[in-house]
């Protein structure tokens, strides 16, 4: 998937050319004023975004444990479809941590471009102080580590699938 580029031409507005903006203090207000509500929308995608991921864990794990319960029950009739809708549950997660991924790099693009503007460059000045993502001794992203528990998940999800059928036995002895 590609990564987000902003376009700094299309990011600010300029004056056109006849017009003025009112008194340059007000313009230095607006441009704060949107700054802080910009940051302020980045934080509720986080939010979103972990909402999101408990739900997802939630529902993942909800499936594994009602399988565990009917394998106890010895009523295996319907495993196979719980495995399908875990797979395909925890494949639209993965997904859906891609987009947030992506977002959320667009939205703090926008925020270091508009603090290219203002007096101080805090957000930019802490992402070069963790090497930008790059180094994983300073900071690994949590991307990185969010997209794993989808596909622990699916792993789990197809080992169910694989053990409803009657095969499945004489594979795991013959291994």
């Amino acid at each position: 998937m590609a990564e987000p580029e902003i376009d700094r031409q299309e990011l600010f507005n300029e004056i056109q050319e006849g017009q003025v903006y009112p008194h340059n203090d007000k313009w230095y207000s607006h441009l704060l004023d949107q700054y802080k509500l910009y940051v302020e929308m980045a934080d509720r995608i986080s939010a979103r975004r972990a909402t999101a991921n408990s739900y997802f864990l939630s529902v993942n794990s909800a499936i594994l444990a009602f399988v565990g319960y009917l394998t106890s029950k010895g009523s295996d009739d319907f495993l196979w479809l719980l495995a399908v809708a875990g797979v395909t549950l925890a494949y639209f997660w993965r997904a859906l941590i891609q987009s947030y991924k992506n977002l959320n790099t667009a939205k703090w693009l926008v925020v270091h471009r508009i603090e290219k503007r203002l007096p101080i460059s805090p957000y930019d000045a802490e992402w070069d102080a963790m090497g930008r993502g790059k180094n994983p001794k300073l900071y690994r992203p949590l991307t990185h580590i969010e997209v794993a528990v989808p596909i622990v998940f699916m792993v789990l999800h197809a080992f169910v699938f694989l053990r409803t059928f009657p095969y499945w036995p004489t594979i795991c002895v013959a291994a």
